[in-house]
């Protein structure tokens, strides 16, 4: 089984498309974090996966359904799962795949089985624009946050990771006490020339460098979230000196971030990002509607599905609570409307997602409210 975690999430490369044999299913769920709340997850998840064998039935064997939903089964009775929850749960699976994911953000309950995974409520938190991780620093230690707007959450770090000073420079007592021990032994003087200050601002800028190092690697690089550095003001100017980490955004929070609750520093970090996303979302539409002028952008989902089969779509939006049923031919583009609850049949705003992606174009999942168009989709053209 695959897990991946709430953190995790927002870098993780969803199942290619051609290892997806169907049947593909998706399960959607929103769960609780507390209890006694807490209690109603696995009863919910029972009944979706009721809803999954139902679908399935109505074309499979009940030896094929068995064996394909025993990894569900097997998740619904593990209790430990189960007392560990986010806002929000998905599973996508085939005969051959098994992936879980906890999620920040509450998702419509659904169970989907057709030819392709449902994977829109998963698009919306890798593709939307108010994501962020947030990098809580101090002398001595670092720690990393992962959110949007209306949650954050730690992230557990791997025990690679240089979180604590002493992990990259070592402990200082224990090395002045073999220095001691060294003198007493007749070795001489063996640390001359810097003084304490000089000392400790070495060690913290080489802490600072393996931090943004990692931070890097393991995050920025492979979400390509903003980051927002959380620190006193006094370190602000030194770690800044040092990143090289291009999703470091201007200003931050001037505080030690073990000063703040989380939901306190979730309210800091979105005061710094929203301005940076209400202007990307207003640049998209600027951008939509000067592409329309120009005939190189459209909102008609026939035309939309014809110009991605022909990799036309350089950037498509799709609004957050809108569904279209339906299929799209993958050879022409043609759509055909559908009923949802036929086995087969899924989103076309999803699948239209899909393409898009798999043809290096970018997909933004934008509030209905901010959307430029009424028809749930918005595309500009490459040409």
């Amino acid at each position: 089984m695959a897990m991946t975690s709430a953190e995790d999430v927002l870098s993780t490369v969803l199942p290619p498309a051609d290892a997806a044999t169907p049947p593909c299913l998706s399960l959607y769920q929103p769960t609780h974090r507390h209890y006694p709340e807490t209690q109603q997850n696995p009863i919910r998840f029972r009944n979706l996966v009721k809803s999954l064998e139902s679908s399935l039935r109505k074309k499979y064997g009940a030896d094929d359904v068995r064996r394909m939903l025993e990894p569900f089964h097997s998740l619904g009775a593990d209790e430990t799962f189960w007392t560990h929850q986010y806002d929000g749960l998905a599973v996508l699976a085939t005969a051959t795949i098994f992936r879980v994911y906890r999620l920040q953000r509450r998702v419509p309950e659904r169970a989907v089985v057709a030819d392709s995974f449902h994977t829109k409520p998963l698009l919306r938190i890798l593709q939307s624009a108010d994501r962020f991780h947030v990098l809580g620093l101090s002398r001595k230690r670092a720690r990393l946050f992962v959110g949007n707007r209306d949650t954050l959450d730690e992230v557990v770090l791997p025990e690679s990771f240089p979180a604590r000073l002493e992990a990259v420079v070592g402990d200082r007592e224990r090395r002045a006490s073999e220095l001691a021990m060294t003198v007493a032994a007749g070795g001489g003087q063996v640390y001359q020339g810097a003084g304490e200050k000089d000392v400790v601002r070495a060690e913290t800028e080489r802490f600072f460098r393996a931090v943004d190092e990692a931070v890097i690697e393991r995050y920025s690089r492979p979400s390509g979230l903003p980051l927002i550095l959380a620190t006193l003001p006094e370190h602000h100017g030194t770690f800044r000196r040092l990143s090289h980490n291009r999703a470091l955004v201007d200003g931050g929070i001037d505080i030690h971030p073990d000063a703040l609750t989380v939901e306190a520093l979730r309210e800091r970090a979105w005061e710094v990002v929203e301005p940076s996303y209400l202007g990307r979302l207003a640049a998209l539409r600027e951008e939509f509607e000067a592409g329309r002028r120009k005939g190189l952008a459209s909102d008609d989902l026939d035309a939309v599905a014809e110009a991605a089969v022909m990799s036309r779509v350089g950037t498509l939006l799709i609004e957050a609570d809108r569904e279209v049923p339906g299929r799209i031919d993958p050879a022409t583009g043609r759509v055909e409307r559908a009923d949802i609850s036929q086995p087969d049949v899924d989103d076309t705003l999803d699948d239209l997602a899909e393409m898009v992606l798999g043809v290096g174009g970018r997909v933004v999942v934008v509030p209905g409210a901010r959307m430029p168009t009424d028809t749930g989709l918005a595309a500009i053209y490459r040409f």
